[in-house]
């Protein structure tokens, strides 16, 4: 259904170099001010295109979003504690 994507963020030295990081993966933000490039590349071809990356001349760091290794599954697991303090807070009102 969905293909896995690894959020990077690339940092670079001008804005037009931007354009030349559309064939690694889809671009979701540019930032003006602190020149950096936020995008998406397909998870199967992460560890190639982070290389590839890193040898253009107009990228100064890549850093990769750790999103990918937390888990998003949560459960509806009330915590004891909270209870105890909602039912005495109710008893003695």
């Amino acid at each position: 259904m969905f293909r896995k994507r690894i959020g990077v963020a690339v940092y670079i030295d001008h804005l037009r170099s931007a354009k030349r990081l559309r064939r690694f993966g889809h671009i979701h933000y540019v930032s003006k001010r602190l020149l950096y490039v936020v995008m998406y590349i397909d998870h199967e071809t992460a560890e190639q295109a982070i290389e590839e990356l890193k040898q253009l001349p107009f990228v100064k760091d890549v850093l990769l979003s750790h999103r990918h290794e937390m888990t998003t599954e949560y459960t509806n697991l009330r915590d004891k504690a909270k209870e105890y303090d909602y039912g005495v807070l109710q008893s003695k009102a």
